[in-house]
């Protein structure tokens, strides 16, 4: 016996416990959505609900016995334990469900980003939950036998465990097929083998699967036209982060959240929906030729983005970056990133409010040295949980305010506050980037924001974004998007915008008609151009129209 904890277990042993820790605490979220689950049905078999720990048990102990058999226990199941304590902290609080598209999301986190979610309630959590039980098996006597005697130790662990799983599916099978199939998300929810399993898949993708050679795209790319009076063309093209067009007063909420903007003669788009849930799948996928339904990240890395296809037709393009990175959608044009320095009175280190953008762009448009120029400014937005540190002092319009990143222990009125206070914020932004084109009369300039994805503020227990798509709330998938334009812009571009304001309220658009819509303000004419999700492509004139009878030639 250990003299150090005075604690001893056989192999087998360690595995069944850990496999009963896993489905009473690691599983917490599950948990507590089955009981909700079960509550709200008319009738429930006794023996269902008996079987229901034996059944996860039995399988976790099946999963964990297979993984340790050449006497990993501790290792294999101490990272276990340590990375389901974060899953399970997230999944809980936050109704956060770790798929492959959250993974690339996790990766692509900065530092800034990652001490965001730093707080004590999440340093607690992981403390009782990941890093004392895994010091508890860090520390214990493993009592060990033959190999032969432990394989068939754990031979027969994995054949209880099975004979269990196949009585309970015998008597049970209806209830469980029942439950799963009108709840399809619970799967999702198991840790770690949803989280394990989306791993494995995006692993297997990026490191193992033969290379994607690089496609270039539109390498007939030409504009067609030049302002006509010669005017140089600017457009200014916002991406916003974590804005939900649920909170946009020119949606309809009650809330003045576009206080700035309404009175400037913005159009704003009704019925948007982002590409994905989170930055790192909706930002390329916006920008790129494929379309959500058939969106791959891997794909849309190895080709041609809009930005590389208009600086390749002549215009000069500008990535100024105040969110942690473009996601590989800057990689091919000039780029300003905009670094938390601390020094900044606008920036605190992790990260700069978006004052930096409109500092940028002034600087920038002294320097327009071509015909045709866009500018990307790709905004911290929203971003979320630390909603306070997005907006100045003096921008706490709607109070009191959650002031912690722990926002699911704020109440509902606090956090509604916060995230408003954002998008005001965000707001003031806009109107100045527009005020700011209203001044340059020698320009013609418009300017277009769309966000990213939106966000969940406690409907039905989710918070932040990045659910599974098929799962996503509209709250996380409902984007805002407006446009202004100069009236030099709208002559060249023959833009009929009282058309335009009707189409924005009446049709349904997604990030999906960005691409070509871009294209088609731009007046480039490729083959790649499809003027059925040029958005503007109906409300323009002749000019447009020249341009999709060259496109089509």
């Amino acid at each position: 016996m250990s003299s150090k904890t005075g604690l001893s277990l056989t192999p087998t042993r360690l595995v069944f416990l850990v496999s009963c820790y896993f489905f009473l605490v690691l599983n917490v979220a599950l948990l507590t959505r089955l009981v909700t689950i079960i509550g709200s049905l008319e009738q429930v078999r006794l023996g269902f609900l008996l079987t229901i720990p034996l059944f996860f048990v039995a399988c976790f102990n099946v999963i964990f016995s297979l993984l340790t058999v050449f006497r990993g226990e501790k290792p294999v199941l101490v990272l276990f334990i340590l990375v389901s304590s974060l899953l399970n902290y997230a999944m809980y609080n936050y109704g956060t469900i770790v798929d492959r598209d959250m993974i690339v999301n996790i990766l692509e986190t900065n530092s800034g980003e990652a001490k965001s979610y730093l707080n004590l309630t999440a340093v607690l959590w992981f403390v009782l939950t990941g890093l004392l039980p895994a010091a508890l098996i860090l520390k214990l006597n493993i009592r060990r036998s033959t190999v032969v005697r432990e394989l068939g130790m754990k031979f027969a662990s994995v054949t209880v465990s099975i004979v269990v799983i196949l009585l309970v599916a015998a008597f049970y099978y209806k209830d469980y097929a029942s439950v799963g199939r009108n709840n399809h998300y619970l799967d999702k929810m198991i840790i770690p083998t949803h989280f394990s399993h989306s791993l494995y898949g995006y692993v297997n993708e990026k490191y193992f699967k033969e290379d994607i050679p690089y496609r270039t795209l539109g390498e007939d790319a030409t504009l067609t036209a030049q302002a006509q009076d010669g005017r140089k063309h600017l457009l200014v093209l916002m991406v916003g982060e974590t804005a939900r067009a649920d909170n946009f007063q020119l949606g309809g909420y009650e809330r003045d959240t576009n206080a700035f903007t309404q009175p400037l003669g913005v159009t704003y788009f009704e019925q948007v929906s982002s590409c994905g849930t989170a930055t790192a799948v909706s930002v390329p996928c916006m920008f790129s030729r494929l379309s959500h339904r058939d969106f791959s990240d891997t794909q849309a890395a190895n080709q041609d983005n809009l930005m590389d296809i208009v600086q390749r037709a002549g215009v000069n393009t500008l990535w100024l970056e105040n969110d942690g990175g473009c996601k590989g959608v800057c990689g091919h044009i000039k780029t300003i990133e905009f670094k938390p320095d601390a020094t900044n009175p606008v920036c605190d280190g992790d990260y700069c409010q978006d004052q930096v953008l409109l500092d940028g762009l002034r600087a920038q448009l002294d320097q327009l040295s071509g015909q045709n120029n866009i500018m990307v400014l790709h905004m911290v937005g929203s971003h979320g949980p630390t909603y306070y540190k997005r907006y100045p002092a003096e921008f706490s319009h709607f109070q009191p305010d959650c002031q912690r990143s722990d926002i699911q222990n704020c109440d509902a009125r606090q956090l509604n506050n916060t995230y408003d206070n954002t998008l005001y914020y965000s707001d003031y932004i806009m109107s100045e980037v527009i005020k700011l084109l209203q001044q340059r009369q020698d320009l013609s300039t418009g300017m277009l924001y769309v966000s990213d994805h939106g966000e969940s503020l406690g409907e039905s227990g989710l918070y932040l974004h990045g659910m599974p798509y098929s799962l996503a709330p509209t709250e996380q998938t409902h984007v805002p998007m407006l446009t202004w334009f100069s009236d030099a812009f709208v002559a060249d571009k023959q833009l009929d915008e009282q058309c335009l304001g009707q189409a924005a309220n009446t049709n349904a658009y997604s990030h999906d008609n960005l691409f070509d819509s871009i294209l088609g303000l731009m007046d480039i004419s490729t083959e790649l151009y499809r003027p059925e999700m040029d958005l503007f492509n109906d409300c323009r004139g002749q000019g447009r129209l020249a341009l999709n009878q060259t496109a089509s030639k």
